[in-house]
């Protein structure tokens, strides 16, 4: 069983290569069990159990279950993840001939990228492209994937660079190009990726206005190891956290509070868009919830001081080969449960309160779990916690499954730490 939830959770990464596609799987799977959309600019009228989402730029998406009781006295129990991942996005003005033999794309760096990782594997390419509307207001969007080795980024060999191995900088401006073919005759450079979207869309090439197009690696995750007990993924952070969090609304009982699983986008560069947990997006849906319930403002206010929120983002577990990058007394490993993130300077928004909520959860879930502090000489990174614990200004509670590898183009997780995870996420949403 945890092995067949672990190859379902590779299938669900490996058709969700960009944020809009992550979205569209969530919708798809979200529709099957009931969930209707609502848009925004539609007025709302919310019935108690309903089963609502929201979409915003098709890359993040907001899913709730009206609870049984009142919001007011019961809250919000919310969990929060990212839909983006690290990685190359393709510039408008892409195609780059050189040595009059190769054509090659200018792509520009998205997030941190752990680079080194990209080279001589075989990339897909997807992500939206904007197609000309009846006005210039309402142009049309299509999602594309050409899930094929359609481009691949070559290493420089040793021989000319016999350094490499003790230390190679690597310059996304000059060596992460990925190659996509050579020039011959037959092959018409002008426009040459435009064209091909066009034709993947069926589409005439000059209805094309703009794209958002990211590289991914074409090969899809599996399970490793003697007993097949980790997962070698693409794609993990966040995904794995959406899809964890995902299947727990959907399974979990129905309880009084108000359930809500949160999917933003663009946590990799700093959240700060429309679409980004740094914005109006989530308290302008918690706010038009309980509106549409029947209270006012000084309601929406109350309901947030009885509501609680998980951020769930991906945490390190200890490098078997670099152990010492660890703190010396808390060390997470792979397999041993969920990890909550704590940091004095407030990069996680866990304080003892979230630490004491957490902690009975996973004593309520049977659960085991681990705590992660960075060592004290090392920079850490954040999530999407501290950005909406502020502006909420709820308890949030940073939080992760652990991994090895992370930022990397396959990241390393573990089969028994997926199934702890959905375990704690549909306690903490069935409570």
């Amino acid at each position: 069983m945890k092995k067949q939830a672990a190859l379902e959770l590779i299938d669900f990464l490996y058709e969700s290569p960009t944020a809009f596609h992550s979205v569209l799987k969530t919708e798809s799977y979200l529709t099957e069990h009931g969930y209707v959309e609502l848009k925004e600019a539609d007025q709302w009228a919310l019935e108690s159990k309903g089963k609502y989402y929201v979409k915003k730029n098709d890359s993040a998406l907001i899913a709730f279950e009206i609870g049984t009781g009142d919001v007011i006295d019961h809250g919000i129990r919310m969990i929060g993840a990212h839909t983006d991942s690290p990685g190359f996005r393709i510039k408008a003005k892409s195609e780059m001939v050189i040595e009059g033999s190769y054509l090659k794309l200018n792509t520009e760096g998205y997030g941190g990228p752990l680079l080194y990782t990209w080279f001589d594997r075989p990339l897909g390419l997807a992500g939206k492209v904007t197609l000309k509307g009846e006005t210039p207001f309402k142009p049309v969007t299509r999602l594309v994937n050409i899930n094929k080795p359609l481009l691949i980024i070559p290493s420089l060999a040793i021989h000319m660079n016999r350094s490499v191995n003790e230390g190679f900088e690597v310059n996304k401006q000059k060596d992460t190009l990925p190659l996509l073919g050579l020039v011959n005759e037959h092959f018409e450079k002008d426009n040459y990726l435009v064209k091909l979207l066009a034709n993947e869309l069926e589409v005439d090439y000059k209805e094309i206005m703009g794209f958002e197009l990211s590289l991914y690696e074409y090969e899809k995750g599996c399970l490793v190891g003697v007993n097949e007990e980790l997962i070698s993924c693409g794609g993990l952070d966040d995904m794995w956290m959406v899809y964890a969090g995902v299947k727990a609304l959907v399974e979990s009982n129905e309880t009084a509070a108000t359930k809500m699983m949160i999917c933003m986008d663009n946590e990799e560069i700093g959240s700060l868009t429309a679409q980004g947990a740094n914005s109006n997006f989530i308290p302008n849906i918690i706010e038009r919830v309980t509106l549409a319930l029947g209270k006012d403002r000084e309601g929406m206010h109350r309901t947030l001081a009885n509501s609680v929120m998980i951020s769930a983002d991906l945490a390190h577990a200890v490098h078997p080969n670099v152990s010492e990058k660890h703190d010396p007394t808390h060390r997470p490993v792979l397999g041993k449960g969920p990890v909550l993130k704590i940091a004095a300077s407030g990069s996680y928004s866990t304080d003892s309160h979230c630490m004491a909520i957490f902690e009975g959860l996973c004593q309520t879930a049977e659960v085991p779990y681990q705590k992660f502090y960075n060592r004290s000489d090392v920079r850490g990174g954040t999530t999407i916690g501290p950005v909406t614990s502020s502006i909420l200004t709820i308890p949030v509670m940073d939080m992760g499954a652990p991994l090895l590898g992370m930022h990397s183009i396959r990241e390393l997780a573990s089969v028994e730490d997926h199934d702890f995870t959905v375990k704690l996420f549909t306690t903490f949403f069935g409570l």
